[in-house]
């Protein structure tokens, strides 16, 4: 990756940075610290808070039930758990909101493999508190690949026990770059989901989950491919195509 001088350049590089996905966020974690963004330090102490509060360790386990949902998407039309699970596995993302760097590379990266998951008949649902005017934003970030539904005052996330408050520390950061909670999920209580990623089969089952306090790491897509592959009886590692067929040249 190129040196870059902002952040915004740093954003716009690591999207399309050939590396797997925590390579990629570790990289714009470092670029915060690089350039002495006050967030890298309060993300720090938020990461240890939530780490001491033991955060996530009551969500759906692998081989649970995902409990059902019925949110709000795009178009303003329900979409339920038992709709994403219809062809086959679905990957449902929860994360804090379009206006999260982080979020957005982890739903980019998973955008790339849209093809690879729609052979499997994978839906990928995100999840956030944001209001739908907002949420779509983030489903244009991800190049309208996947469904992001709005998650009022984080009702579903709450019921897995997915929710964190920011803090006075980063509301004040946030606010001071013009991002105002308020606004976007129409509450001011500045809480959101911690980002988690669980892929559930078409009994509702858990088959994999990424539940992590440190926000900053997600669930790369090698597994999540190799997670809905074996869900859908396919090869977990597909062979090549003989004398380059079908290849990128």
């Amino acid at each position: 990756m190129k040196q870059a001088r902002t952040l915004a350049e740093t954003f716009e590089d690591i999207c399309v940075m050939e590396a797997p996905l925590n390579e990629r966020l570790a990289a714009y974690a470092e670029k915060l610290r690089e350039l002495s963004f006050p967030f890298a330090e309060a993300y720090d102490a938020l990461v240890a808070r939530l780490l001491a509060g033991e955060i996530g360790t009551t969500a759906p386990a692998v081989g649970e039930v995902m409990p059902d949902f019925i949110l709000p998407s795009k178009s303003g039309r329900l979409l339920a758990l038992d709709d994403v699970i219809k062809r086959g596995p679905a990957v449902i993302s929860f994360n804090r909101g379009h206006w999260c760097p982080f979020c957005k590379i982890e739903l980019r990266t998973i955008a790339e493999h849209h093809a690879e998951l729609e052979a499997t008949g994978t839906e990928v649902v995100s999840i956030i508190p944001d209001r739908q005017e907002f949420a779509g934003k983030l489903r244009a970030a991800a190049f309208d690949q996947l469904h992001v539904l709005t998650d009022v005052e984080n009702g579903y996330a709450l019921s897995l026990g997915l929710v964190l408050w920011l803090g006075d520390r980063i509301k004040g950061l946030m606010q001071g770059r013009g991002h105002h909670l308020e606004t976007y999920q129409g509450a001011d209580g500045w809480f959101v989901p911690l980002p988690a990623t669980f892929i559930v089969g078409p009994d509702k089952r858990v088959l994999a989950r990424h539940v992590d306090p440190d926000f900053r790491r997600r669930m790369e897509i090698e597994e999540i491919l190799r997670t809905v592959r074996a869900a859908n009886g396919s090869p977990l590692n597909p062979p090549l195509p003989l004398n380059g067929e079908g290849g990128d040249g």
